[in-house]
């Protein structure tokens, strides 16, 4: 039998410092989705994929796509027509998405989020990412976005929805998320906005 990579991230998940729930998946379609993706649960994202239905990190700020459960799409599902393969969300909808920034390279992971709405290569491959982002990188990486008390706010957010905020995080007035409004919206809708609006201040 091959050696899952699943043992190592359990142990990275007993110890973060900050709470990693794991959803439960579905064996059948989680084993359909490592079809589909060509990996073996030796790689990070095949042992992620066939382990559990997804990660729900530091109170949901973070959601881990992995098999699929209620509420978060399967690796799969999610995959954009431009390619690449989008491998988590967070609860201001930002994307992270990994693939090749250019032919022959290796792939690694890039997010776009509120805050500049620009795609940012973070340099890491899909291992070197998640290892990260659950032993404490989180907490650096979001701290212009995030406001007091706001983990029982994101913490009461439901999987399939986001939190969008006025102003929005790209504007000046909207960089002080303490004053803003926000509300749940769903995460589909949330994450368009973001890319629209990206668009419409390129053009």
């Amino acid at each position: 039998m091959e050696q899952s990579a699943w043992a190592e991230i359990s142990a990275l998940i007993e110890a973060a410092p900050y709470p990693v729930e794991v959803l439960p998946v579905d064996a059948e379609r989680g084993a359909s989705c490592l079809g589909v993706l060509g990996v073996t649960e030796r790689s990070w994202l095949g042992a992620v994929v066939a382990n559990s239905g997804g990660l729900v990190v530091d109170h949901g700020w973070l959601r881990v796509l992995g098999g699929g459960h209620d509420g978060l799409p399967d690796v799969v599902e999610a995959m954009p027509e431009s390619g690449g393969l989008v491998v988590a969300f967070d609860v201001m909808g930002g994307q992270f998405v990994w693939g090749r920034p250019q032919p022959g390279a290796a792939p690694t992971v890039n997010y776009f989020g509120p805050e500049d709405l620009v795609w940012q290569d973070l340099e890491r491959g899909y291992g070197d990412w998640l290892h990260a982002m659950l032993a404490g990188a989180l907490t650096g990486f979001y701290e212009g976005l995030r406001w007091p008390g706001w983990e029982n706010e994101v913490a009461a957010v439901a999987l399939d929805n986001g939190i969008d905020t006025f102003p929005p995080p790209w504007t000046a007035e909207g960089k002080d998320l303490s004053q803003v409004s926000r509300k749940a919206v769903p995460l589909g809708e949330l994450v368009s906005v973001h890319h629209d609006a990206a668009r419409q201040l390129d053009g």
